[in-house]
């Protein structure tokens, strides 16, 4: 049997998100704060960007531009993965894991407001699925949780913040073409520089980790998590259809469901189950984007 790239890139995909899913874990059980283990994540992820650029010889972007975009995709990041962590205490991994992922809709209302791009019939479709699964969700949540209406907003936020980091990286590489360590390295400098202050003002006192299975796990954060799994991912989706990359991309929401409901044991009910499906479905069509129409010739 011949492996193909795409092949490898299929199963790079489903890898990389899987260990986004398990990074929710190191995340729930280490005694650090949720600002200040996103700074831990983003900085010790810029120090392997800043050795992979000096080591592949990749050279800073020239243009101002690039670097502003680059950089205020990081402090969209910092924030990003600071209230991903707080949905993931309030309300657990998987439906943290699955607000995060709204990011698709919220990139889709970018594009509309800032770059003019019409959404298709089947995106605003998707949206109504989205906000149906969402209420399903939410509502068994809020009865037996005195902290999930804070942690599906957040978590939701936390989407944006993701989205709005993607569309500055976009920007970044319309005004230049970005290596991808240096482009990492920018994101990561304005990531630290976003968290800094939050950290030392709400995570001061959880701001160091307790023992060497804490340091050694938050470690395994930044390198695995930040570096790894992003790695993966960047380089298999290029290599994609559309249509597959949106469906396997919805493995990093399920894994994460997954491991909540077995290995953490969160009570999830069929009602929550529906919703976590049609959401699952609005993700996937909201990923899909119309072919463009072939213009007839005489």
């Amino acid at each position: 049997m011949q492996f193909t790239p795409q092949k490898w890139a299929a199963s790079g995909l489903i890898f990389g998100c899987i260990m986004f899913g398990l990074g929710s874990l190191i995340v729930k059980f280490v005694a650090v704060g949720s600002y200040a283990i996103a700074l831990w994540r983003i900085l010790i992820g810029g120090l392997v960007f800043w050795f992979l650029a000096r080591r592949f010889g990749q050279k800073m972007p020239t243009s101002t531009r690039a670097r502003r975009f680059a950089v205020l995709s990081g402090i969209f990041l910092g924030f990003d993965l600071a209230f991903w962590h707080e949905s993931i205490h309030a309300v657990g991994p998987g439906i943290s894991t699955l607000l995060n992922s709204m990011q698709i809709f919220f990139l889709a209302a970018i594009a509309w407001f800032f770059f003019g791009e019409r959404q298709s019939k089947l995106q605003l479709f998707s949206l109504l699925l989205s906000i149906i699964g969402i209420i399903l969700i939410a509502f068994p949540e809020l009865k037996h949780n005195v902290q999930g209406g804070y942690g599906i907003f957040i978590g939701l936020i936390s989407g944006a913040g993701l989205a709005s980091s993607m569309a500055c990286i976009r920007q970044a590489h319309q005004a230049e073409k970005v290596a991808i360590f240096p482009l990492m390295l920018l994101i990561s400098v304005g990531g630290v520089a976003a968290l800094i202050v939050p950290t030392l003002l709400l995570d001061y006192h959880h701001f160091w980790p307790n023992n060497s299975i804490d340091f050694i796990l938050i470690l395994i954060y930044g390198v695995v998590m930040q570096c790894f799994a992003w790695g993966l991912i960047a380089y298999a989706v290029p290599l994609l259809s559309l249509t597959l990359t949106g469906l396997l991309l919805l493995s990093e929401p399920v894994a994460a469901l997954l491991i909540d409901y077995f290995l953490l044991h969160k009570p999830i009910n069929a009602i929550q189950w529906a919703g976590t499906a049609l959401t699952l479905i609005a993700i996937y069509l909201g990923s899909l984007h119309p072919a463009p129409v072939q213009k007839k010739t005489a």
